[in-house]
């Protein structure tokens, strides 16, 4: 068994609803990534892109690290500030 299935077999056993919270943490760290791309293929720095959203680089750093929860009013500023022109959220 490797390492990472050993880690994740303990955590389930310490960690109530693990699943759900698995699931929310891969959520948030899918967007965290598409966010970082968009970011990268728009050829901006997280300097420059913190300075669009009024924000500070290390709140970038966090968007992008899946840390930072971020609200349906800040994915549009991201959204607008990336050149797009809307957020699309679907459920599967």
């Amino acid at each position: 068994m490797n390492d990472l299935r050993k880690l994740e077999k303990k955590l389930r056993a310490r960690i109530k609803n693990f699943d759900e919270k698995y699931a929310a943490a891969k959520t948030r760290l899918q967007l965290a990534i598409q966010i970082a791309e968009e970011r990268e293929k728009a050829g901006i720095t997280q300097k420059e892109f913190a300075q669009r959203l009024h924000t500070t680089q290390s709140v970038i750093s966090r968007i992008e690290s899946g840390k930072q929860n971020i609200s349906l009013d800040m994915l549009q500023k991201i959204a607008d500030a990336l050149g797009k022109s809307n957020v699309v959220i679907s459920f599967r």
